[in-house]
């Protein structure tokens, strides 16, 4: 890491990278004031070569890609064959490779899958995490010399207008070299407040994307057939989804740090869990958690967290928590 940097805590969701530089909150506000860059080399890349990737991407994924041009990119999604979601895609398109940034430990299993459904295609799949890495950095166009991801609405406007770069490894150092480097604590928390989810922390197993807001950002409502899409129709024509995300305004009285999966009460009703915790440098604490959908959104909510799981010592903080709903209840 570079100096000053902060390693992140065990159990981090951005392990490896800068977690802070000593000044989390000034970092933030950099950041929304669209200065400072934020090492994210954990992510994964994989390219997708040949004239056929994108008719391909088209029909592996819940996004509209079919025609995306040079430097164009887009968040899509790979579901299972029940609709839930397996795979978050950050991908875009430099006119001879579609280029696909991944959550962190992801990409060797994104690769296989991609790899097992080529079939005849004339398309190739890599996993070139060894070679590429990605920054992020405060700005929404695209960087004229490199691969970029730019983050969408409804997200951007939300305040994490942004973009990920994808440059290769040996150049990252240059490009971290300036005087105002961000850790992943500030961009968390500025994600956190835009409620847009991230896979591994606001999804589980059963995740469909209407319950965390993926719709209409990841998933394209009039495209063609994809695995998963009879789940995603049937919920947007028929039904609600079980579940819906919300952020959580918490109490800051206790400096208590969340941790990924803390049950959400509802009175004795266990009735959702937390999915990523920050301190915003305006909000104060806050999280990102899904819960069930009729749970009223004026309910009362407490978070139950252990301190010192595990010790003799160990006792559990009751945090309240009043709901701003994302996914709407109703």
């Amino acid at each position: 890491m570079s100096g000053g940097a902060v390693p992140p805590p065990d159990g981090s969701a951005d392990p490896i990278v800068p977690w802070h530089f000593g000044d989390p909150h000034g970092e933030q506000r950099r950041l929304a004031q669209g200065e400072g860059i934020v090492d994210l080399s954990n992510r994964g890349v994989v390219t997708v070569s040949g004239p056929d990737r994108l008719s391909w991407l088209h029909s592996l994924t819940t996004q509209h890609v079919e025609h995306l041009g040079a430097g164009e990119s887009a968040l899509a999604l790979i579901l299972s064959p029940h609709g839930h979601v397996e795979h978050e895609l950050h991908l875009v398109d430099d006119g001879m490779t579609t280029w696909i940034i991944a959550q962190p430990g992801t990409a060797p299993e994104l690769t296989r899958y991609l790899d097992s459904m080529r079939f005849m295609l004339r398309v190739e799949v890599a996993d070139v995490s060894d070679a590429y890495v990605v920054v992020w950095e405060p700005v929404s166009q695209p960087d004229a010399a490199a691969p970029t991801w730019v983050v969408p609405e409804p997200f951007a406007s939300r305040g994490y207008g942004g973009r990920e770069v994808i440059l290769a490894r040996e150049g990252l150092a240059a490009r971290l070299d300036e005087p105002a480097p961000a850790g992943t604590w500030a961009l968390e928390a500025l994600r956190v407040a835009a409620a847009m989810p991230r896979l591994g922390q606001e999804t589980d197993h059963r995740t469909i994307p209407h319950e965390v807001g993926w719709i209409p950002a990841a998933v394209h409502l009039q495209k063609g057939c994809y695995r998963g899409q009879e789940t995603v129709a049937r919920v947007q024509n028929l039904g609600k989804p079980p579940r819906r995300l919300v952020l959580l305004h918490l109490d800051g009285s206790d400096e208590v740090t969340l941790g990924h999966g803390d049950p959400v009460f509802w009175g004795d009703r266990e009735v959702g869990w937390v999915g990523s915790f920050a301190r915003h440098f305006e909000l104060g604490p806050v999280s990102l958690a899904i819960i069930k959908r009729n749970v009223p959104v004026d309910a009362p909510l407490v978070v139950r967290h252990v301190i010192g799981d595990g010790t003799p010592s160990a006792r559990t903080a009751e945090i309240a928590a009043a709901q701003e709903a994302i996914v709407p209840a109703d």
